[in-house]
């Protein structure tokens, strides 16, 4: 037992003299959303040059490290790919933008003639997070989009100039969503267009735009339509 208690030392003694240290130097900062805190904190993005030490003096450069990003909170350090998930407030906003988006684009597709639609999305845009959302400024901002030429869609699907705008509200927000919570908007949208009744073809479309956007398959964009339709 005595040689074999003999090398450890020696590894030890050696890992003692001889090690490597990495210097980190900042390159920018800003707010993310900490994986190791669960919420949104203040982080310094790194990157580090590697030297081997002896003794704790670093001598010869082994190379870079990172980038990274340094929690300011807790001090931990995560990939660059952290950066792409979206803060607590930025995917708050990233939803009520989408929500609202969805809201105008059915609302669009089935006309704003009943009032029981525009109440319904109403009060689903209010409850997503703009409480000062009204059926009248939802019915002004129909007539507007209807007034763009470019974006008429009556008597068609989802308009190409809508069909872009539900794309560029829905793809950031679809991979940050759980399944329940992509299925929950398109329920969200079913339901506004049949505040007045079934669905017509053309809101049919534009629901079924909406369900791509949110990467839904096809055969569970049919079946959440279906149980839309089902009284709870």
């Amino acid at each position: 037992m005595l040689p074999v208690r003999g090398r450890n030392g020696r590894v030890t003694t050696l890992a003692r003299l001889l090690g490597t240290r990495t210097a980190w130097t900042p390159v920018g900062d800003g707010e993310f959303f900490c994986p190791g805190c669960g919420g949104d904190r203040n982080y310094q993005r790194l990157t580090g040059r590697r030297r081997f030490t002896v003794l704790g003096v670093p001598l010869l450069p082994r190379g870079t490290a990172g980038p990274v990003v340094e929690c300011a909170a807790c001090g931990g350090h995560f990939g660059t790919d952290v950066l792409d998930h979206p803060t607590t407030n930025r995917f708050s906003a990233m939803l009520r933008d989408a929500v609202h988006t969805v809201a105008l684009a059915v609302l669009s597709a089935g006309g704003t003639g009943s009032r029981t639609a525009l109440e319904t999305a109403a009060a689903t845009v209010r409850a997503a997070g703009l409480a000062d959302c009204t059926e009248e400024q939802l019915a002004a901002l129909v007539e507007a989009l209807a007034a763009d030429t470019g974006r008429a869609y009556e008597d068609r699907p989802c308009g190409a100039g809508l069909a872009i705008e539900l794309h560029e509200a829905l793809d950031p927000l679809a991979p940050h969503l759980a399944p329940a919570g992509r299925e929950s908007i398109l329920l969200q949208a079913a339901r506004i267009a049949l505040a007045d009744g079934p669905y017509t073809p053309t809101e049919h479309d534009t629901l079924g735009t909406v369900g791509a956007a949110l990467t839904i398959c096809t055969s569970d964009v049919t079946r959440l339509l279906t149980e839309a339709r089902t009284p709870s």
